[in-house]
């Protein structure tokens, strides 16, 4: 990105501005904020380019916020908005914020196709596992047998893995991370900034009135040891409060192995550089109560964005035959009479 000047130093404070934050007391939201809050100064982009698009629920609250700007849209259709946008003007930073219901359910075909294209943008959806802002009911990632108001008896529908859609569409950065987790909450957040193309996000995230403690497995101490794992680039997958047992492939299924029984070649090794997406396919398929769940980025590959090569095309084809005319164009086609 081109700019005049020496960018100005900017702090978390910088993107403050005078709302007061709407969420309920102790919800996941905040924190997810805070992060965003000290991520941006650190991606070196002014103030005035950076753009927070959200679509409907809790999380799309979040561009009201942030001192930059910001379009709150309609349920679901985020992903259409900031795709043109980005593609209006590219040297935007945009962001898209979506939760589980709002970009998987209602915007799922949008959220698609927005990732398919790879277009240069920052997808965070925010995973609670229900519909918080219209006060409960189950949502495309709740578990099957999941009591809610829309599911007195039980939800029968199984849920959808986000990453795995994301990956399924060849999104060409995905990561997951936690919300009670700052730190890696704050380096995922980076390096999706720092990604050339769409990089997705997914965040677990604690809705404390309709769905709390929906994955206190992945984040309390003592616990999450045994039931989630770190990934990281070129690290074989280990894990446990000891770090006593790993992962090795049995054909395609992965299973947990102890370090006393089997030779450390035998572990896979994360590589999330991997051209094809069949190795993220297989991580994001990992869950508990079976295997521990993968925490940190499962793909990070470079192909041309999407919005780079509309311009090229553009730029391309009016070297070749002229400037359009819009009014030569509209009477180009055949034309009628209706009598």
């Amino acid at each position: 990105m081109v700019t005049n000047g020496p960018l100005p130093v900017l702090t978390a404070k910088d993107f403050e501005n005078d709302l007061d934050v709407r969420w309920c007391p102790g919800c996941g939201d905040y924190s997810i904020l805070a992060q965003m809050k000290k991520v941006l100064p650190e991606v070196g982009i002014p103030k005035e380019k950076i753009v927070f698009v959200s679509g409907i629920g809790c999380s799309s609250r979040f561009p009201y916020y942030l001192s930059t700007f910001g379009f709150h849209t309609i349920h679901g259709r985020a992903p259409t908005v900031a795709s043109g946008l980005k593609l209006a003007n590219p040297d935007l930073s945009v962001w898209v914020i979506t939760g589980d219901g709002d970009g998987l359910s209602i915007g799922g075909n949008h959220l698609m196709h927005a990732i398919r294209r790879n277009i240069n943008l920052n997808i965070i959806l925010f995973n609670n596992r229900i519909y918080g802002l219209t006060k409960g009911q189950y949502s495309p990632t709740s578990p099957v047998g999941h009591k809610t108001k829309s599911t007195p008896f039980g939800s029968l529908d199984r849920p959808i893995t986000a990453l795995t859609l994301a990956i399924a569409a060849e999104a060409t950065f995905v990561a997951r991370t936690a919300d009670r987790n700052p730190a890696h909450l704050q380096y995922v957040l980076k390096r999706a900034a720092q990604h050339q193309g769409v990089s997705f996000v997914e965040v677990y995230q604690d809705c404390v009135v309709f769905n709390k403690g929906a994955f206190d497995y992945s984040i309390e101490k003592g616990v999450k040891d045994e039931t989630t794992i770190n990934i990281e680039h070129g690290k074989p997958l280990i894990f446990g409060a000891k770090k006593d047992k790993g992962i090795r492939l049995n054909g395609h299924t992965p299973e947990v192995v102890s370090l006393a029984d089997v030779s450390p070649d035998e572990l896979l090794i994360h590589d999330e550089r991997a051209p094809d997406s069949v190795l993220a396919h297989i991580l994001s398929q990992m869950a508990q109560p079976y295997l521990p769940e993968p925490m940190g980025v499962f793909r990070a590959i470079e192909e041309p964005c999407y919005e780079q090569e509309v311009l090229q095309q553009v730029a391309d084809t009016t070297k070749k035959f002229g400037p359009g005319d819009l009014n030569k164009l509209y009477r180009s086609a055949d034309t009628w009479t209706v009598k």
